[in-house]
């Protein structure tokens, strides 16, 4: 796994009709602020644990220029969930089952938005399945914590990801 979420060895599959494994994101993914549409991409999932609780969904910048992966979205989906609609991912989303909370940009998920001529960056999406409802992270509701608290406090029961790249030249 890329770097912040809890761990587990129960392995279940991420796939996206968006995008394959290692390729190139859409620019509709990417950023607004490059341009883009902050777009999340539709995710499905199968094989998650069946003792499965809820779900955390990671998405980090493995090669920002900070000492930790840079988080672009987290958010809780509920145990019943197998996929997510293109776009589901977006700060005041009405999809149902999912609560995005807090990510390294604030509220809500951001797209790809890697420095100009950085060259291209991993974009890691991450679904952990919890073994036990996330309410909780250092004391404060999950709404409101620091994505680092929200990872520390999940505990996985199974995990999945599938990778993406984008380049700003």
């Amino acid at each position: 796994m890329s770097g912040q979420g809890p761990r587990s060895d129960t392995v279940f599959r991420l796939t996206s009709p968006d995008f394959e494994p290692e390729t190139t994101l859409d620019i509709r993914h990417a950023s607004h602020r490059i341009g883009g549409a902050d777009e999340s991409p539709a995710l499905d999932w199968s094989g998650a644990p069946d003792d499965t609780a809820g779900f955390l969904l990671v998405v980090e910048d493995s090669d920002a220029p900070t000492r930790k992966p840079f988080v672009h979205c987290v958010a809780l989906l509920e145990p019943s969930l197998r996929s997510l609609s293109r776009n589901a991912l977006h700060a005041d989303t009405t999809e149902p089952g999912v609560r995005v909370l807090r990510s390294g940009f604030g509220s809500g998920c951001m797209g790809p938005a890697p420095i100009k001529g950085h060259g291209p960056h991993r974009y890691v999406f991450q679904l952990f399945a919890l073994g036990a409802p996330l309410t909780t992270a250092a004391g404060k509701p999950v709404g409101n914590a620091k994505p680092r608290d929200v990872l520390a406090a999940a505990q996985a029961v199974g995990q999945a990801r599938i990778d993406g790249f984008y380049e700003r030249r």
